[in-house]
């Protein structure tokens, strides 16, 4: 089946390969049942289609038939095969689609999906890093334009993006209303609004004055609204990243899989609902540890011809779990002496940071899975090469 938005192209192949049936159906719910129904009529057991989610997965999986997906780089390469222009065609790809399954059963894993709760849970983690992404970017942009009509306060607190920089910019959103304040002023305001930072309003006022002077004159209003629209936004993304992290922080507590990644070193709550999450909650998708570390792509790529032999990057990969896995690695070596052996000993090795955490990560799936496939929490005390660490910290102390 080739998948598209409004509709999808449908070929059936005998066993010899012949297409006996070639058809489309449209993108809703009577299309989708049409096509069931023709699916089941064909004798059709099996699918190989190129996406793994959506509606027309739920409506083959509801009719108890085997999916099968392959990847479209995968089906970009098969094209080959049939022919040597490569053109896409979607009535064409239905059919490498079908044969594909017919001569590469054996290389094909059918689809295990996780449960709709981790699935859920994937959706909102996912939400949140997007908007995520999208405080950062209007932040920078937020920066540049003060950079320009109002320097003084881009540095006067530690984010840009905080609640006490958007507040003070919400009050203070030219130069010639900042002039107005004095220490005690600024003190003053700052109590107002429940200010929790360490800082000295006297250091803060300083900073104010020591900046280059931004715009004072009479178009200063005009960019002191471009700066308002900056900071609505930025306090509408912080708002709703908070109640996406209190839903994600709910769904986490009732998820039976939840001890596992939480007891894991420096997870938290986002961090180990998001790897979670990406992993999944089908034990079936990984039988290996392998399998997860090579989906992830922290496990290296091998390439050899002849007496040449490079180990690389692996670029075919779940972007989304290996981002999940690396960041929960980088940070796991500042409360684990294991983690941190290992990723300093790859540093030693002149390896880069990113290469040291894949490396760091590879070591860490080896636990994850064993503790996500007997369903037990990481245990530190029995982690013998995190003993062994520790036993070799305490010798040289001693």
């Amino acid at each position: 089946m080739d998948w598209a938005k409004d509709d999808h192209v449908v070929c059936i192949v005998d066993a010899d390969g012949e297409a006996i049936d070639r058809y489309s159906v449209n993108h809703t719910a009577a299309g989708l049942r049409r096509m069931v129904a023709r699916l089941l009529a064909a004798g059709v057991v099996e699918v190989g289609i190129e996406r793994p989610d959506g509606p027309v997965i739920d409506a083959l999986l509801a009719a108890g038939l085997t999916v099968l997906v392959i990847a479209p780089a995968q089906v970009k390469n098969l094209r080959s095969r049939y022919g040597s222009a490569g053109n896409k065609d979607d009535r064409f790809d239905a059919y490498v689609l079908a044969d594909v399954v017919r001569t590469d059963r054996r290389r094909l894993t059918p689809l295990t999906r996780s449960t709709p709760a981790a699935q859920a849970l994937r959706s909102s983690v996912r939400a949140r890093r997007d908007l995520v992404e999208h405080r950062v970017a209007a932040a920078n942009q937020l920066r540049a334009h003060l950079q320009i009509v109002f320097p003084g306060v881009v540095d006067l607190f530690a984010d840009l993006d905080s609640a006490i920089s958007l507040a003070f910019l919400e009050r203070f959103p030219t130069q010639t209303k900042a002039d107005w304040l004095t220490v005690e002023r600024l003190a003053a305001w700052l109590k107002k609004v429940s200010y929790s930072g360490r800082t000295d309003p006297a250091i803060l006022h300083a900073r104010l004055l020591a900046a280059p002077r931004g715009t004072t004159g009479p178009e200063a209003g005009f960019h002191a609204q471009t700066t308002l629209a900056f900071a609505a936004v930025l306090r509408t993304l912080n708002t709703q990243i908070a109640v996406l992290a209190n839903s994600i922080a709910a769904q986490l507590d009732i998820h039976p899989d939840a001890h596992i990644v939480t007891s894991l070193p420096r997870a938290g709550t986002v961090r180990a609902a998001r790897l979670l999450a990406e992993i999944g909650d089908a034990r079936g998708r990984f039988p290996t540890a392998d399998a997860l570390a090579c989906l992830a792509g922290v496990a290296p790529s091998t390439r050899q011809s002849g007496k040449v032999k490079a180990v690389t990057f692996r670029w075919g990969a779940d972007k989304e779990l290996r981002d999940a896995l690396c960041d929960f690695a980088a940070d796991s070596r500042h409360a684990n002496p294991w983690a941190a052996q290992l990723y300093n000993n790859a540093r030693a090795r002149n390896h880069d940071h990113p290469h040291a955490t894949r490396i760091l990560a590879r070591a860490w799936v080896d636990i994850i899975w064993r503790c996500w496939q007997n369903h037990l929490a990481y245990n530190p005390h029995q982690h013998r090469a995190l003993q062994r660490v520790l036993n070799e910290h305490a010798t040289q102390a001693a």
